[in-house]
């Protein structure tokens, strides 16, 4: 019974620890916008929370796409692994859209808006877990 109420919580908990590392992600990205051949990294998000709820997934869990990872450059880095929702993550490169001339792969517009973008999801899913434990309470006080 216990179960079946957190069950719930457990996704958005789940979601909420990979908003926060693709969060950490696009930071990294936008300090290093200057940096000369630094490549963009980013996390799938719908791939990351299918592999980290054991809901399907691909071999690459946290890969950007299918098509970033099947290119023929594309050469995943070992060791890079952090865990995120007890599933081992590995982080895509993202597709570079405007070659810069230092060989950085960062566009400051899209990595900003991403931001911008995960933060917005990231506030709904604490919103969503605070409105849910506020209807277990109610329901456990019998209001």
């Amino acid at each position: 019974m216990f179960a079946q109420l957190t069950a719930g919580l457990d996704f958005q908990a789940t979601a909420l620890s990979l908003r926060s590392e693709r969060q950490r992600v696009i930071a990294s990205n936008i300090a290093n916008s200057d940096t000369p051949g630094y490549a963009a990294r980013d996390i799938n998000f719908k791939e990351a929370m299918a592999a980290a709820t054991g809901h399907g997934g691909t071999t690459l869990p946290l890969a950007v796409s299918a098509a970033a990872a099947a290119a023929p450059g594309h050469i995943p880095i070992p060791g890079n692994r952090n865990g995120i929702g007890g599933t081992p993550a590995e982080l895509g490169y993202t597709v570079q859209t405007q070659p810069a001339m230092d060989n950085n792969s960062v566009d400051l517009d899209r990595e900003r808006a991403n931001f911008v973008d995960n933060a917005v999801r990231y506030e709904s899913t604490l919103r969503f877990i605070n409105g849910y434990s506020r209807t277990i309470l109610s329901a456990i006080q019998g209001q």
